[in-house]
C-alpha cells in the first residue's frame, strides 16, 4: 500500500448549505454572537464530553489534529501531516508554533498525555473506547490480579486492581512536533476520526486537577473562556476569540455567548424578540411557521442525526426471548410516517437503519427492516407471545428532557403504542438533558429513554460502535452481542471502504433482530437566525459554523 496522507483524503458526505440569501459581510469583528445551548453533563474535559451541549463548547475551545468543513471534509488543524505506509503505523507531524491560551506550547506530549488519560480505565472517561485500536489500550483498561512486586513509575508498589500500565505502548514521542501511533489492526480510514473532540490535546496544568480544569478549560481552539467562572451553570457560558489561534476556523466575530434555555419555545421567542442571534433547533410548535417568521434566515437540511429510544436490558420483561418480542412489538406499533408528517411537518424522515442518509453506506433495504414499519396486527401478535412468557402489567414510559422540545413527539409515540397494544403508556419528563443522562448513567431508569446520535465524525462506524459495542461509553443500557461486536471489528479493519460497509450492513441486521434501540427517524437540522447576523452556515453534523458568523 502506498503512503496515505490525510491531506488527500475526502469524506463522501452530502454537501449541505443554508438557504440565506443575505450578502456576505465582514461585520464587527468584536461583536459577540448569542446562540442556544444546554447545560453540559460533565466538566468540560474533551475525553468525557459525549453529549451535544458540552460538545458544542469543547469543539469551540479546543483544536485537534484535524477539523471538518461544512460538508464533512477533513481539514488539517494542528497536524501538518498524518501518514502511513501500511495503515497500521501512523506518523503525525505537527505544525510548529501552536500554543494553549496559557502560552504553553502544543507538542506531541500534549496529545499523547491527553489520549493516555482518556484511555485509562481508572479515569472512567466516556470516550475511552475511541482509543481501543491503539496498541496497549487493553493494558490501560485491564487491572492486575497479581502485581508480583511490580512498581509504578515513582517506585511505589502496585496493588491488586491497579491498571497494568498507565500509558499505551502504541504511542511514541519522536520529538516535540512528531509522534507515531501503532494500531492493533490496520485501519485505512483511522485519520477520519481525529476531528472528534476526544482526540484534543491538553496542557500540563490539566493533569494537576482534572475536575477543576474542566470547570475552566484551557484550550488551543478558536475561542477561549471569557474569564474564570465564565461557565455559569444552568445559565450560559461566555467565550471570546483566542487571538493566538492559528487554524482554519479563525473567528469573524468577537466571541460566543451560549445560553442554556429551559425550553426550545423560550429560545425561539428570544430570536423573535431580538435577544438571541442563532437558534439551531426549533420547537415543534414552530414547524408550521418558522419559514414565514424568518423567510430569509432559516435552514432545513439533512444532517448526521439519528433519533430513537432505548429500552434498558436491566429491566424486567426486556431481555431474552420475551424482551426480543416486546421490542419488536413496540417498534411495529409506532406510526412513524404519521408522526413525522403531523408533528414534524417534513423536518424528519422515518428511519430505515441506524445511521443517517448523509453518511456513506446508508441503506433503506436492510434485511429485517420491516420491524421498523407500522404493523398493528403483527405488533399485537408479538406482544401476546411475550405475555404468554410473562404477563406485562407495568406502565410503559419514555424518559425525555423537557428542555429540548420533545414532549409533542413523545406524547405521539406513547399514544401510538397505547392505542395499538392496549397498554398504559406515558412520557416521563426530566427538566434537563443532564438530569435525564444521569439516570441513564446510573442505570435507574424505569422504562425507555429518549436516545439518538449526532455524529462525532462522518462514518458509519461512529453511529454503531459508541452506542452498541459491548462496554462502549455511550452504551448506557447494557447491550452486548458477540456477533455484532465481531462484525464491527471486521468492518473497522477491512482493507477497503466497500468491504467495511458490507460488514457494517451485517452488523446493523443484528441490531434489527435485537433492537437495543428502537429507531424512529432522521433529523434535519432546522434553525433560524436574526437579521443581526450574517454568513450563517450549518455543517454536516447540524452544528452552525460559529467562526464564520458575522454580526453588525
Amino acid at each position: 500500500m502506498g503512503t496515505t496522507a490525510i491531506a488527500l483524503a475526502a469524506v463522501g458526505a452530502l454537501a449541505l448549505s443554508g438557504c440565506s440569501s443575505e450578502p456576505q459581510s465582514t461585520g464587527d469583528g468584536s461583536a459577540i454572537v448569542t446562540t442556544n445551548g444546554s447545560e453540559p453533563q460533565n466538566p468540560l474535559i474533551p475525553t468525557n464530553t459525549t453529549e451535544a451541549g458540552g460538545g458544542k463548547i469543547v469543539t469551540s475551545v479546543f483544536a485537534g489534529l484535524v477539523s471538518y468543513s461544512a460538508t464533512g471534509e477533513q481539514e488539517l488543524e494542528v497536524a501538518e501531516s498524518i501518514e502511513s505506509d501500511d495503515a497500521t503505523t501512523w506518523t503525525v507531524t505537527l505544525n510548529d508554533g501552536w500554543t494553549f491560551t496559557n502560552d504553553e506550547p502544543v507538542t506531541s506530549e500534549s496529545f499523547i498525555d491527553a489520549w493516555n488519560y482518556g484511555a485509562l480505565y481508572d479515569n472512567a472517561q466516556g470516550s475511552s473506547y475511541f482509543f481501543d485500536n491503539i496498541v496497549g489500550y487493553s493494558d490501560v483498561q485491564n487491572t492486575m490480579d497479581d502485581p508480583s512486586g511490580a512498581v509504578d513509575e515513582a517506585g511505589a508498589p502496585l496493588q491488586v486492581g491497579d491498571p497494568l500500565t498507565e500509558t499505551m505502548s502504541g504511542l511514541t514521542v519522536v520529538d516535540d512536533t512528531t509522534f507515531t501511533v501503532e494500531l492493533a489492526t490496520a485501519e485505512a480510514d483511522w485519520p477520519l476520526r481525529l476531528g472528534y473532540t476526544a482526540y484534543s490535546p491538553l496542557p500540563k496544568v490539566a493533569f494537576e486537577d482534572m475536575d477543576a480544569f474542566g470547570e475552566n478549560p484551557i484550550g488551543n481552539g478558536p475561542y477561549e473562556l471569557a474569564a474564570e467562572g465564565a461557565w455559569e451553570h444552568d445559565v450560559q457560558i461566555a467565550l471570546v476569540t483566542n487571538p493566538d489561534y492559528a487554524g482554519v476556523r479563525v473567528p469573524k466575530n468577537g466571541g460566543l455567548d451560549i445560553v442554556f434555555y429551559g425550553t426550545q419555545e423560550g429560545a425561539y421567542a428570544a430570536v423573535q424578540g431580538g435577544d438571541l442571534d442563532v437558534l439551531d433547533a426549533l420547537p415543534p410548535s414552530a414547524f408550521a411557521s418558522y419559514q414565514s417568521d424568518f423567510p430569509d434566515t432559516f435552514v432545513n437540511q439533512p444532517a448526521a442525526v439519528f433519533q430513537a429510544f432505548n429500552m434498558p436490558y436491566y429491566l424486567e420483561h426486556w431481555s431474552g426471548e420475551e424482551g426480543e418480542l416486546r421490542r419488536a412489538a413496540i417498534s411495529m406499533s409506532i406510526n412513524r410516517e404519521e408522526i413525522t408528517d403531523v408533528i414534524f411537518q417534513g423536518t424528519r424522515t422515518p428511519a430505515t437503519d441506524f445511521t443517517s442518509p448523509v453518511i456513506d453506506g446508508y441503506s433503506d433495504s436492510l434485511e429485517g427492516s420491516e420491524v421498523l414499519e407500522y404493523n398493528p396486527e403483527e405488533a399485537v401478535a408479538k406482544w401476546a407471545e411475550a405475555d404468554a412468557i410473562s404477563p406485562y402489567e407495568d406502565t410503559f414510559d419514555i424518559a425525555y428532557n423537557s428542555d429540548g422540545g420533545h414532549s409533542a413527539w413523545v406524547d405521539a409515540v406513547v399514544n401510538s403504542i397505547k392505542n395499538t397494544l392496549d397498554i398504559e403508556a406515558a412520557g416521563k419528563p426530566y427538566p434537563t438533558f443532564a438530569a435525564a443522562l444521569d439516570d441513564r448513567s446510573a442505570a435507574t431508569l424505569t422504562g425507555a429513554t429518549r436516545a439518538g446520535w449526532q455524529a462525532d465524525y462522518p462514518s458509519m462506524y461512529n453511529f454503531l460502535a459508541p452506542l452498541y459495542k459491548t462496554g462502549a461509553g455511550s452504551n448506557y443500557e447494557g447491550y452486548s452481542s458477540e456477533e455484532f461486536d465481531g462484525l464491527l471489528d471486521e468492518g473497522a479493519s477491512a482493507s477497503s471502504v466497500e468491504d467495511a460497509t458490507a460488514k457494517y450492513v451485517e452488523a446493523q441486521e443484528v441490531l434489527l433482530k435485537d433492537l437495543p434501540t428502537v429507531p424512529l427517524w432522521y433529523a434535519n437540522v432546522t434553525g433560524v437566525w436574526a437579521d443581526t447576523v450574517q454568513n450563517v452556515e450549518f455543517g454536516w453534523d447540524s452544528v452552525p459554523l460559529y467562526s464564520n458568523i458575522t454580526k453588525e
